[in-house]
């Protein structure tokens, strides 16, 4: 039997760290097992569900290069769904209630009151058919709730080992809205089962969800899945969502992340691999193995992700990112700029410093000029800058800001940029005097 994943998000905002993490976890267990990896739009929300969303899912997913082998929308099979509802009712798995939600709210807070869970009361389990008959011409409107039984659920879990629930200790879940419309609940053991789906790997905040689910799968005649909880990830400041600013992966793709620096991240938190940094997928591949995941609560730090991805920028070769590259930067003179660049696209500014006229910035005339008089003849190299601004220092009595800002401002027109060692030969004497002069070149 072939084994079968799948990434189910919902179509409900941008995907962040947290979530491409399990898909990516997901994928990497079924490409190195020769397997398959379904994604699986969960749009069964219709009035959050939104069509931006669906194509910023697949945009990500490809452009960091977990392919998947199909694609199904929950909106689309909404007639399977009615069909296990009809199977639960008729075997008895699948109750009618009445209770309003503010009715509902009331039963909670009594428990809880009282220090006891809030676990639905099953007292829509004691209406004769006439009281449903009664409340339903009124108007009232019902959901339903799956019945747990009372036998022990346990599985072993791929990351977390053994796992034991008492049903009892469950509440019976709402399959079915008051609007008819049909929760996630069934909606996903539904498609898990219709597409034959072997191994389930997502969030330790849906633990209780499996548990229902494993008896869900029962209810319908199937065997469950093998299901596998990897630990939810936290940041320095507290939890990931996908309303938290700075997490979600379009921000990391605007702010110059390379896609591999970002998988090479994620493949390891939680793992017991040290976090290095893998050029091509072959190798994240290579490297996977579920057992290697911990219970323990991962760190995402966006300043360790940055770090390596100046380490995975650095060991690019040409090749390797020729074809992000503006057509006009040549291998001479990526192979001069890049041990100098945190992103790759850093390596526009550089072009731009070095190849483009710019109109430099000229805060203190006097003293750029005083400078541009002190510039070595000969050849340039990378020392030539601290030869040159120790000359500066001890001819104008600068230290500083006062020294190297308005420098850099008449070089570079920018504030902050290329590090003017490494910059400085790439100006060459000409460039670099005509700039400290204010003049364009």
């Amino acid at each position: 039997m072939s084994l079968i994943t799948r990434f189910a998000p919902s179509p409900t905002g941008y995907l962040h760290v947290g979530n491409i993490r399990t898909a990516f976890i997901g994928w990497l267990f079924a490409r190195a097992n020769n397997g398959k990896f379904i994604l699986r739009i969960d749009d069964t929300d219709l009035e959050r569900s939104k069509p931006e969303f669906v194509d910023a899912i697949k945009e990500d997913l490809e452009w960091l290069g977990l392919t998947w082998d199909a694609i199904y929308f929950q909106s689309q099979r909404m007639d399977m769904y009615e069909e296990a509802k009809k199977k639960m009712i008729a075997s008895g798995r699948l109750y009618q209630c009445f209770e309003t939600p503010e009715e509902l709210e009331l039963k909670k807070k009594s428990l809880l009151s009282r220090n006891m869970p809030p676990i639905y009361d099953r007292s829509a389990l004691k209406l004769t058919a006439e009281q449903k008959a009664e409340l339903t011409a009124k108007g009232t409107k019902s959901h339903w709730r799956f019945l747990m039984d009372d036998k022990e659920i346990a599985w072993h879990d791929g990351i977390r080992g053994d796992i034991r629930f008492d049903p009892k200790k469950i509440n019976d879940p709402i399959l079915i809205r008051a609007d008819g419309s049909m929760t996630y609940m069934i909606a996903t053991v539904v498609d898990d089962i219709d597409l034959a789906i072997t191994d389930i790997i997502r969030g330790e905040d849906h633990i209780t969800n499996s548990a229902v689910h494993i008896q869900m799968f029962e209810a319908l005649g199937a065997k469950p899945p093998k299901f596998a909880h990897l630990s939810l990830l936290k940041s320095k400041d507290g939890g990931i969502s996908k309303r938290s600013g700075g997490f979600d992966i379009r921000s990391l793709r605007e702010a110059g992340i390379h896609p591999l620096a970002i998988l090479s991240f994620l493949a390891k938190m939680g793992s017991s691999d040290q976090i290095e940094y893998r050029k091509t997928h072959a190798e994240l591949i290579a490297d996977f193995a579920l057992t290697k995941f911990s219970k323990a609560t991962a760190t995402y730090d966006i300043v360790e992700l940055e770090r390596l991805n100046t380490k995975l920028t650095h060991s690019l070769e040409y090749e390797e990112v020729k074809a992000s590259l503006p057509a006009q930067v040549d291998k001479v003179f990526w192979d001069k700029v890049r041990n100098n660049l945190n992103t790759v696209r850093e390596v526009n500014d550089w072009w731009r410093i070095c190849n483009e006229h710019i109109t430099p910035i000229i805060s203190d005339a006097n003293f750029t000029k005083a400078a541009s008089e002190l510039l070595p003849m000969g050849e340039w190299d990378i020392n030539t800058w601290n030869h040159w601004v120790t000359e500066v220092k001890a001819k104008t009595n600068r230290n500083g800001k006062e020294l190297f800002m308005p420098i850099r401002l008449a070089l570079t027109a920018m504030e902050h940029g290329p590090e003017l060692k490494t910059l400085l030969p790439l100006l060459g004497r000409e460039k670099a005097y005509a700039r400290l002069h204010g003049k364009i070149s």
